[in-house]
């Protein structure tokens, strides 16, 4: 069995599905030492068809009155086709990737949620607001001037005690860097002090910058 004849018998889907008479079979397995491009479509379709089991084998929410849903035929598995499969497992991929990949978990994790900004430096400083839910995280946006060669940021609830702190190396920051502060503080007025170290290990203070954090039920 050669590569178009794989395509044209649609060898892949059916070897997946066990499809394929025993003669087929053979054949088709033979080819596979051979072509890397079947050999990748049949692992990448295998792959996507046992997460997508492992998901439907999750047990469905239903109300008293209605039915459960028919099971799926052999048929239905038809549409797990490999030129399905490998964009939806490249997309998988690159979101496991991403998350994976962060250095700083801390730092880099998605801007999802409350986030404000802060620009250090800047004079006439205003309270920022920031709305979270109760245990919410939130980011900060800080434009930092680029002369340190690490950075500290500090957070002081309202009665000036330290609740959470990070250094960071500036090489591992850009201009406006976004910082990500844990969840579970309480409603209150805090600080956010940011403070720069010099190649030589002074440490100079950058800026003070009042938030309102306010928790919404």
């Amino acid at each position: 069995m050669d590569h178009d004849e794989a395509l044209r018998q649609k060898a892949t889907e059916r070897y997946l599905l066990d499809e394929l008479d025993p003669e087929l079979k053979d054949q088709f397995e033979e080819h596979l030492f051979d072509c890397q491009d079947c050999a990748l479509d049949v692992r990448a379709a295998a792959m996507f068809v046992e997460q997508s089991k492992i998901v439907l084998a999750e047990p469905a929410i239903t109300s008293p009155v209605q039915k459960p849903a028919p099971a799926p035929s052999k048929a239905g598995w038809a549409w797990f086709r490999p030129a399905f499969a490998m964009p939806v497992l490249a997309l998988l991929l690159a979101v496991v990737g991403y998350q994976n990949l962060v250095t700083y978990p801390n730092l880099r994790q998605p801007q999802v949620g409350p986030w404000a900004s802060i620009n250090v430096g800047t004079r006439g400083v205003t309270t920022t607001l920031i709305k979270a839910r109760p245990g919410e995280g939130f980011n900060l946006l800080v434009s930092l001037p680029p002369e340190y060669s690490a950075y500290t940021f500090e957070l002081h609830n309202p009665a000036g005690q330290l609740k959470w702190s990070r250094t960071l190396p500036a090489s591992s920051l850009g201009d406006t860097p976004s910082i990500f502060v844990p969840g579970g503080l309480e409603q209150g007025s805090y600080r956010f002090v940011v403070s720069g170290s010099t190649g030589t290990g002074e440490k100079l203070s950058l800026g003070s910058y009042p938030i309102d954090l306010q928790i919404q039920q």
